[in-house]
């Protein structure tokens, strides 16, 4: 029984989630704020070891704990989900109907792979174009993608380098040419793309409402539209995206941090031709598609620039409209697509139960009273500061979503002004999104791309990749931060 507890998380880490379970008790008859505060800490703690046992399980003993000792109800609790309704809707219909794109999205990005040979312009163009996509759709998806992508590459360079495959379309290679340091040479090759191509999930999703769930919630709460929101944003987060890209260069250039290596001229010919057989191949059905999706992207840009529904509904509009013209009938095809968002939408809805005990409990009212005390020019940047450290440890999710509740509590009491909310908002936004690509566990999309198949194939680990995103943490933490004090 014991060893089922949390599934296969270490010994250590169950026997940790026990005495989490256990000492609140006793606490909470002490001090009820004591036993909340120690919650908080638990659950951060959870979401920090969230390669060893996903956060929703962990996490949601303590939840369950929690409205159990009454530090709050399940009403606030529904209270909470029913304020970010939308937010639920955009993780469950969104990326559902992004997902039917998904082969779109991945004939876009085989077409840069293999037709720009510059490493350089190679990077920038994954770079951009993560960022361009996540603003619009959303960065676990596209982070799908470039994963895709990457372990199809990888799968067809795998097959000839094992023996699986002989031929590379023009004839039989020398397999030699595949092994040792060139097997190592294409490894790092598609580890620098890959962590290139995340960061841009981050550049992009922080510009737009729909490019992380934070972002709706906090412009939900503000009543900002699709346009107004990026504009709002534009003065920092433009800047963070042409610096984002600056360091992509110098980090090509100069080779450093794991970054540098070019594509083995052998990797070059069997992926070419790989593709050339994708294209021939393509049937007349696969190519109708194409196009629908193509259409389906172009109506899901105007719907958001329009505002023409909420978010959650224009994503099941993408479903109904894919389905229905590519000829999807199945139930079972349909389920596939919501696989992907479901396991984070039940963490965001224990997210709130958390967010109602620190409201019920006013936790975080005696911080947020000292930071608005201080010199209102100030507040800004300390808000940038604290949502980026605590974002970095934890989840830019959950940070977001007491931060900004907070502050609205402020403004609704009438201690701080519209236009002085609208800047602590835009701290907040920027402070939970750009900070926070220094961990795994700060953004979703890194945590996805970690725990997925391709890391082991490419050597990617936690280590390697806290290190590949050190010099992005630096230019986007920093140039956000001055632009912050610039400009708030």
């Amino acid at each position: 029984m014991f060893k089922s507890f949390l599934g296969k998380s270490p010994v250590w880490f169950k026997i940790t989630m026990i005495f989490f379970l256990i000492i609140n008790i006793p606490i909470y008859f002490i001090d009820p704020t004591v036993s909340a505060w120690l919650f908080i800490a638990e659950f951060i703690f959870t979401l920090a070891m969230a390669l060893k046992c996903y956060p929703l399980q962990s996490g949601g003993l303590l939840a369950i704990q929690i409205l159990l000792l009454g530090l709050t109800t399940p009403s606030k609790s529904y209270h909470e989900v029913e304020q970010n309704l939308e937010v639920v809707l955009l993780l469950v219909f969104m990326v559902a109907g992004i997902y039917f794109m998904k082969p779109l999205l991945m004939y876009i990005f085989s077409k840069i792979f293999t037709k720009i040979k510059s490493k350089i312009l190679l990077s920038l163009l994954f770079v951009f174009m993560s960022a361009i996509l996540s603003a619009f759709l959303d960065a676990l998806t596209v982070t799908a993608v470039l994963i895709s992508v990457a372990v199809g590459f990888y799968g067809v360079y795998h097959k000839i380098h094992s023996g699986v495959s002989d031929y590379d379309g023009d004839g039989v290679i020398d397999k030699t040419q595949l092994s040792g340091e060139n097997l190592e040479q294409f490894r790092s090759f598609l580890r620098s793309l890959i962590m290139h191509g995340v960061v841009g999930t981050a550049l992009g999703g922080v510009c737009t409402l729909v490019g992380e769930p934070q972002n709706l919630l906090i412009g939900e709460r503000l009543g900002w539209d699709f346009i107004e929101f990026f504009l709002q944003m534009a003065p920092i987060t433009i800047p963070v995206l042409f610096c984002g890209m600056l360091t992509t260069v110098l980090l090509e250039w100069t080779g450093t941090f794991g970054f540098g290596a070019r594509r083995p001229d052998a990797v070059n010919k069997i992926i070419d031709e790989y593709t050339k057989a994708e294209d021939e191949n393509r049937t007349a059905k696969e190519k109708y598609a194409l196009i629908v999706q193509g259409v389906a992207a172009v109506l899901l840009i105007v719907g958001l620039a329009t505002h023409a529904a909420p978010v959650g509904f224009m994503g099941l509009g993408l479903i109904v409209f894919q389905t229905a013209f590519i000829g999807i009938i199945d139930e079972h095809a349909l389920g596939y697509s919501f696989q992907e968002a479901l396991p984070f939408t039940g963490l965001i809805v224990v997210f709130f139960i958390i967010v109602a005990m620190i409201h019920d409990q006013h936790l975080f009212t005696p911080i947020i009273n000292w930071a608005l005390q201080q010199d209102p020019e100030s507040q800004p940047s300390l808000f940038y500061l604290a949502n980026g450290v605590l974002s970095a440890i934890s989840d830019n999710v959950f940070v977001a979503t007491v931060y900004i509740g907070e502050v609205q509590a402020a403004f609704e009491s009438g201690q701080i002004s519209r236009e002085h909310f609208e800047k602590l908002a835009i701290a907040i936004n920027t402070g939970t999104n750009l900070p926070s690509v220094a961990t795994p566990n700060g953004q979703a999309a890194f945590l996805f791309l970690l725990t997925s198949s391709l890391a082991p194939l490419i050597n990617l680990s936690y280590g390697t990749m806290v290190k590949m995103a050190f010099p992005y943490t630096i230019v986007l933490g920093g140039v956000g931060y001055i632009m912050v004090n610039l400009v708030l």
